[in-house]
């Protein structure tokens, strides 16, 4: 079997012997998962229950997943946390109607806003984690818009976003209770966080909901989520609406590294989380001597954001200087580079992570690698009469003027800078062009 292209390149990524500082959690390292996971790759047998059913094994997993949460329901995902987010917006919105979303936010919400015709209403983010950074959504801004938009039917939070910045849900969710509408959070990147030496989890503190992919931070298969519920109307409902969206087929080997990844959380994940934060907070403070600086304000205490750009290093530029010294970040843009560290990564790992950042040579700041995000533009059609509507592809110059059928987000990740329905202007094509995109899917 020579004509094998994705295996052959995974084979050879990982002859390349790089320590994983991206996702999944486990990291590949042996142990982490049972090394024959393989063999128990069945489907939906009378003793192996059923995901959408879930009457025997699987329901007693997900019990013991709500107690882990403190959760009045937890939902396995085979189908990542996307299949969560799905569900969550369903239970929130099941006939469409108004939802309060923090711009940031992933391109799976987008698709279901259209899917379900959910109207978005935009809360902006302020810049209060560092320049180059999305920022945080304040409470104050919550409550205006609250009063401001009566029907809304949710919240729609990101918290933490990519770089670990996290937001106040304590607050946040006060404002929700009292305005009786639920508080939605995306904690894909926060699954971990209920594991701190300070439980930082969103639904410990007073979300409805979190959708947590579990594969980006723990030692579970890429692919495997869970959906937390703490609004107890939400309950009855949530396996129908996972149902909705989720695939006939999930993957017994996601879901069983779920339920191993839950044990193992129970046995060993506080103190492996503890020894990580202090691991983690030895290498921000070699970056700190080398000036390179972390968002400011509350942020994952494990997510290491090293925002080069501050020191004179492009980030792109640092990423590579990495994998020079044998580390693989999760992602890096012109102004920063991410780093996902988990309890599965070694001491050696962190090893070669500080000589490459000794080997980082600081210079004057570079203000251009951030540059501040255009304006928000109009919205002229809901995300679904957009999304559904026909489209054709045009170059920027003629796309200025017209109506968005795509999302383009090219940085950082997930702040959009036009979203589908909304117009295109002058403003945003040249921020584009900036990111080496020429062209934008319109509306006909």
């Amino acid at each position: 079997m020579t004509d094998t292209p994705l295996y052959t390149a995974l084979l050879e990524h990982r002859q390349k012997n790089r320590a994983s500082f991206h996702t999944p959690g486990h990291k590949n390292v042996p142990g982490a998962l049972p090394p024959d996971l393989l063999s128990l790759d069945f489907t939906e047998l009378p003793d192996t229950d059923s995901l959408f059913e879930a009457e025997g094994a699987i329901l007693a997993a997900e019990q013991r997943a709500a107690r882990l949460f403190g959760a009045k329901r937890t939902l396995f995902s085979a189908g990542g946390c996307t299949l969560c987010l799905q569900a969550m917006l369903y239970l929130a919105a099941p006939r469409g109607g108004t939802i309060l979303f923090d711009r940031v936010l992933h391109r799976s919400v987008v698709h279901t806003m259209a899917l379900l015709d959910i109207t978005p209403v935009w809360i902006l983010p302020r810049p209060t984690a560092g320049r180059g950074l999305p920022g945080r959504v304040d409470s104050r801004d919550v409550l205006s818009a609250l009063r401001e938009h009566p029907d809304a039917k949710a919240v729609f939070l990101t918290s933490p976003d990519y770089y670990g910045v996290l937001a106040d849900i304590p607050a946040i969710s006060a404002i929700c209770r009292e305005a009786g509408v639920p508080l939605l959070v995306d904690n894909a990147h926060g699954t971990h966080l209920a594991f701190l030496k300070k439980n930082l989890h969103p639904l410990f503190l007073g979300a409805s909901a979190t959708a947590c992919s579990a594969h980006k931070t723990l030692p579970v298969l890429t692919g495997g989520a869970w959906l937390n519920l703490a609004e107890p109307s939400f309950v009855s409902d949530a396996k129908r609406a996972m149902a909705l969206f989720g695939s006939t087929s999930p993957s017994y080997l996601v879901m069983a590294s779920l339920d191993l990844a839950r044990a193992w959380l129970e046995e060993s994940g506080r103190a492996a989380f503890a020894a990580l934060e202090d691991r983690v907070a030895a290498v921000r403070k070699l970056a700190a001597r080398q000036g390179i600086s972390a968002p400011e304000g509350d942020c994952d205490p494990v997510r290491l954001t090293l925002r080069t750009a501050e020191a004179g290093i492009l980030g792109t530029d640092a990423a590579e200087l990495l994998r020079e010294h044998g580390v693989e970040p999760e992602y890096a843009d012109a102004a920063q580079v991410v780093l996902i560290a988990t309890p599965f990564n070694s001491e050696s790992d962190f090893q070669r992570l500080e000589t490459a950042i000794r080997a980082l040579r600081p210079g004057k700041a570079i203000a251009e690698a951030a540059p501040a995000l255009p304006a928000l533009p109009p919205m002229l059609l809901t995300p679904r009469q957009a999304l559904l509507s026909p489209a054709e592809e045009l170059p920027l110059a003629a796309a200025v003027g017209r109506i968005a059928a795509e999302t383009a987000c090219p940085c950082p990740p997930g702040v959009p800078v036009v979203m589908p329905g909304e117009k295109i202007t002058d403003e945003i094509a040249d921020f584009l062009r900036g990111y080496g995109i020429f062209s934008l899917k319109v509306v006909k």
